[in-house]
């Protein structure tokens, strides 16, 4: 073998395809730990099917990266489960091992017990979108949602929760359409907006009967993070981009109606009977990023259904240290993780806040946790993202390069008994090793093909 080292990647998506197509070019072999039965992430679960050009577009430049001869894809391993790090390292003797982990956590709400009601009134963003991108698939196997037309709620701020609301009210739309014996589909809905589409059903919202959901959020729309701002705007920026805001939120609630109330924050939880049935909310004050509650200001919003959709976070995997909600990183620019000499980090590093559009026009550098909310923008500004992604994998694999040059080679014997243990992992889990036959057995019915929408 002319290989001198080989390297892990645990998981396939944006970053980790990026990783391996960087390593391959150098004449180094990884091997491609994937959860799932697919490495594409959340372009599956999160990304809203709307968006389904750009997913594919997106998935096909992923599996041209992973059908590399010098990668070997193994799917549905999870570290902490089939995988053990130290293993990884201490007997496979991988000369590194490259974290490409999503977000795959949703952030808890931040009321005490609250997540002890999942699945009893109470669901997160995760849960809401992997339902509603499979649920036309008659092969979808996971959990069916209703939508209740009365008392939902969400609890946002940020732009993956305006995704939450057009979702949840297109659900509702759709429910009552299929009530009355009309088919529709989702795409149309979500391209013209709900008051076209039933006027042209001859329909009007009264008639449906549908209370608008709400999203609560702690910020004033002024500062909800919807039109990007350099540091050192001007007092004229500023107004003009509150203008915008303005503008911009109006407009996505004529098209799809939702309510909006700001400067609330959820303070505590009402139950009944073993569901989560409302909260308590106060008014806030504040600006920027510092807001606080109003004391005295309670207020009881009564739910059906609550959906939390304030981010995500890294999952915590068995053996790796991390620092609050995110990995113990020691150096940004490789990704190195604290207690290891060749861990890193390409997924969720480091956190952040704030407008993507903004991150990327004026930093250049986008943080992982804003990429993994599957931010509400449109294709082109989703393409950025991914392109950003790529960019900041590239640059962290040159430096992870560095520390594995400086590392001793792998024999052959130790090459051929990853090979070998590679192989053995693939054949119990049921991959051929034929990457593309894998994945056109494994793709999920698309909608757009159901109802010929292009």
């Amino acid at each position: 073998m002319d290989a001198k080292h080989a390297v892990a990647i645990i998981g396939g998506a944006v970053a980790g395809s990026e990783a391996a197509h960087q390593l391959t070019a150098k004449g180094i072999p990884c091997v491609v730990f994937e959860q799932n039965a697919l490495p594409y992430g959340k372009m599956e679960i999160g990304l809203p099917k709307w968006h389904f050009k750009l997913r594919d577009r997106q998935e096909k430049i992923i599996d041209e990266k992973l059908s590399h001869p010098l990668v070997d894809f193994v799917p549905n391993v999870k570290l902490g489960r089939e995988l053990d790090i130290h293993d990884l390292i201490d007997n496979w003797k991988f000369s590194a091992v490259l974290l490409a982990i999503g977000a795959w956590r949703d952030r808890p709400l931040p009321i005490e017990g609250i997540n002890a009601y999942v699945d009893k009134g109470l669901l997160y963003q995760s849960q809401i979108t992997q339902w509603f991108n499979h649920c036309h698939d008659p092969n979808y196997k996971g959990v069916q949602y209703t939508i209740p037309y009365r008392n939902v709620i969400v609890i946002g701020g940020g732009l993956a929760s305006l995704d939450i609301m057009k979702i949840l009210i297109m659900r509702q739309i759709l429910q009552r359409l299929q009530e009355r014996g009309i088919e529709y589909d989702a795409l149309r809905l979500e391209k013209i907006g709900v008051p076209q589409s039933l006027a042209n059903l001859g329909l009007s919202w009264d008639e449906l009967d549908i209370e608008a959901p709400t999203l609560y959020v702690r910020s004033s729309l002024e500062d909800m993070p919807l039109v990007p701002l350099p540091d050192d705007a001007t007092e004229a920026q500023i107004q003009k981009a509150n203008e915008t805001k303005r503008k911009m939120m109006a407009k996505l609630q004529e098209k799809f109606p939702f309510k909006l109330r700001t400067n609330m924050q959820a303070v505590d939880k009402i139950t009944e009977d073993g569901r989560l049935t409302g909260l308590i909310m106060q008014k806030t004050q504040g600006e920027g990023e510092t807001y606080s509650t109003i004391p005295g200001t309670d207020e009881e919003v009564r739910s059906e259904l609550l959906v939390g959709s304030i981010g995500a976070i890294p999952e915590p995997l068995p053996g790796i240290p991390m620092k609050g909600e995110i990995f113990d990183v020691v150096d940004y620019n490789s990704g190195k993780i604290n207690h290891f000499s060749n861990v890193f980090a390409l997924g969720n590093a480091v956190t952040g806040r704030g407008n993507i559009r903004q991150s990327m026009l004026h930093s250049k550098q986008v943080t992982e946790t804003i990429v993994d909310n599957y931010l509400s923008l449109d294709e082109d500004d989703y393409a950025k993202i991914f392109d950003a992604r790529n960019e900041q994998a590239e640059k962290r694999v040159s430096f992870i390069l560095q520390s594995i040059e400086e590392q001793k080679p792998l024999s052959e014997a130790e090459l051929r008994y990853i090979k070998e243990r590679t192989e053995a992992l693939q054949k119990q889990v049921g991959y051929s090793g034929d990457y593309q036959k894998w994945i056109q057995a494994h793709l999920p019915v698309r909608l757009e093909k159901i109802v010929g929408f292009e």
